[in-house]
C-alpha cells in the first residue's frame, strides 16, 4: 500500500502542476515549466496524456531492472561487515548532504541534528535512557512518522496559509486527452533517455526521483534543436521529467531491499513500515521474505497499469476535485494527521511531537534548511551508531578498520571526496566574500 501510495504519487503530483501551476510533488517542481504553459494554451490533454504514459513506461522498465539488480546486490552485501555498513551510511549522509538544493554547510547541519535526535531513547547496549528528560515516551526513541507529518504535514500547511498562494487554474477546455503523432515524434526520445537516467540516479543514496527530473530536464534543452520553445509549452520538457521521476521512484527501492539503505525520506518511511512488522530489510529479505519482495514486483507492475486506467480517463474529473477550497482542504489534512500518528500507538506524546516538528518545519523552510537530510540522519543514527560501536568492538578500538577492509576504505574515501567536493567550493566563496 505504501509503496502504492509512493509511486502513484509521482504522477498524481504531475495533475497540480499542469493544471494549476502548483507541484502536487517535489518531484513534479520542473513539470510547471512546460506542463502549465500547455494547459493555458489547451493542451493539458496531452501533457497529462504524456506524463501517464511516459510514467506507464519508464516504471515498467526500471522494474525489470530492480528483478535483474535486486538479487546480485543482496548476494554482494553479504560481505559486508559492521565496517562496511557503517561505511556506506557515511557516503549515503554525505550524498545526500551535497545533493541538497540549498548550503551543503546548513544541509550538514540538519543530518547531524537527524542523528542527535535519533539516538534519543535507550542506550541498546547499556540500557540507560538518552537525552529523554524523564519522558517515558521517549525511552523507544522519538517516533519517525510524528516527525515526518510534522516536518512535511503540518509544516506545509503553515507555510501554505501564510504564503496565500493564489492558484492559476488552467480554465482551457480539454478536448484531447492523447498526445498526437507529432507528439509522439517529439517524445519518444525524451522518454526513453528519462528511464535510463532516472533509473540509475535513483540508485544513488539521496539522489532519487528529484535530482533525475532536473537533470532531464537540462539535458532535454540542451540537445533540442528548438530550446527556445522550453518554457513556453515543449512536450518534450513534460515527457522527460515526469519519465524521470517514476523510473528513479522505483530504483530506489534496489538500495533499500537489496542493502538495507533507504534512498530518499519516502524509503525511509517504507523501511520504518518493514521493520515495525518484523521484517528487517538487507541482503536476506529475497531469501527469508520472498512472498514479501515478489509481492511488492508484483504490485509495481499492477500499480503502472492502474496508472493508466485511473488518470487517462478521468483527467476531466480531476480537474473538478482540485476546484475544492483550501479552508476545505488544510483542515482535513490536518485531521488525517492526527488520527495517524495517534492511532500508531495511542499516545498523546506522539501529536505533541509532530505539532513541535510541524513548527520546527515551518521554521526550516523560512530559513532555508532542508529537512530530508534531517530525515536521513533519524533514520540512520541508530544503524550508524551500532555498527560503529560493532567495528571498534572488533578492532579493540581501533579506528583504522574502516580503511584497511577493501570495500569500506572504499566506501569511506568515496565519501570524504564527496565531501570535499562540495565543502571546498563553499569555503571558497566564503573567502571571497
Amino acid at each position: 500500500m505504501l509503496a502504492g501510495i509512493y509511486y502513484g504519487a509521482q504522477y498524481g503530483g504531475t495533475i497540480t502542476s499542469i493544471l494549476i501551476n502548483v507541484p502536487g510533488e517535489v518531484t513534479t517542481i520542473v513539470t510547471c515549466i512546460d506542463g502549465h504553459q500547455m494547459a493555458l494554451k489547451g493542451r493539458a490533454g496531452p501533457a497529462l496524456g504524456i506524463s501517464a504514459i511516459g510514467s506507464f513506461i519508464g516504471g515498467t522498465i526500471t522494474l525489470v531492472g530492480v528483478m535483474f539488480l535486486a538479487s546480485p546486490l543482496s548476494t554482494f552485501a553479504l560481505a559486508f561487515g559492521p565496517p562496511e555498513y557503517f561505511a556506506l551510511i557515511f557516503l549515503a549522509l554525505t550524498v545526500v548532504s551535497g545533493l541538497a538544493v540549498g548550503s551543503p554547510v546548513k544541509a550538514l547541519i540538519m543530518a547531524a541534528l537527524g542523528m542527535l535526535t535519533g539516538v534519543i531513547g535507550m542506550d541498546i547496549q547499556t540500557g540507560i535512557p538518552r537525552f529523554t528528560f524523564g519522558i517515558r515516551a521517549f525511552y523507544d526513541g522519538v517516533g519517525l512518522v510524528p516527525v515526518i507529518m510534522g516536518l512535511f504535514g503540518i509544516g506545509e500547511i503553515f507555510i501554505n496559509i501564510e504564503q496565500k498562494t493564489k492558484l492559476d487554474v488552467a480554465t482551457a477546455k480539454i478536448e484531447r486527452i492523447l498526445p498526437s503523432i507529432k507528439d509522439w515524434v517529439d517524445s519518444r526520445w525524451a522518454i526513453l533517455r528519462g528511464t535510463l537516467l532516472g533509473f540509475f540516479v535513483g540508485l544513488i543514496p539521496g539522489g532519487g526521483a528529484l535530482i533525475a527530473t532536473f537533470v532531464s530536464y537540462t539535458i532535454e534543452k540542451k540537445i533540442s534543436r528548438h530550446p527556445e520553445r522550453f518554457g513556453h509549452g515543449a512536450i518534450e520538457g513534460v515527457a522527460g521529467p515526469e519519465t524521470a521521476n517514476n523510473a528513479g521512484a522505483q530504483s530506489s527501492f534496489i538500495p533499500l531491499l537489496s542493502l538495507g539503505i533507504p534512498s530518499n525520506v519516502v524509503t525511509a518511511v517504507l523501511m520504518g513500515a518493514l521493520i515495525i512488522h518484523g521484517v528487517q530489510p538487507g541482503p536476506l529479505l529475497v531469501t527469508e521474505h520472498p512472498d514479501i519482495f515478489w509481492g511488492l514486483i508484483t504490485s509495481m507492475y499492477i500499480g503502472n497499469a492502474m496508472l493508466l486506467v485511473l488518470n487517462l480517463p478521468l483527467i476531466r474529473l480531476w480537474v473538478q476535485v482540485l476546484k475544492v477550497p483550501y479552508n476545505f482542504l488544510f483542515p482535513a489534512i490536518i485531521l488525517f494527521c492526527l488520527v495517524g500518528v495517534y492511532s500508531i500507538n495511542n499516545s498523546v506524546t506522539s501529536i505533541f511531537v509532530m505539532v513541535c516538528f510541524g513548527i520546527i518545519g515551518y521554521l526550516m523552510n523560512k530559513f532555508r534548511f532542508e529537512p530530508a537530510p534531517f530525515v536521513m540522519g533519524l533514520v540512520l543514527s541508530g544503524m550508524m551508531e551500532n555498527t560503529f560501536r560493532q567495528s571498534l568492538t572488533l578492532s579493540d578500538g581501533k579506528l583504522s578498520i574502516f580503511f584497511t577492509r577493501p570495500i569500506s576504505a572504499s566506501l569511506m574515501i568515496l565519501g570524504l571526496l564527496v565531501l570535499l567536493t562540495y565543502t571546498i567550493p563553499w569555503i571558497k566563496k566564503r573567502k571571497n566574500c
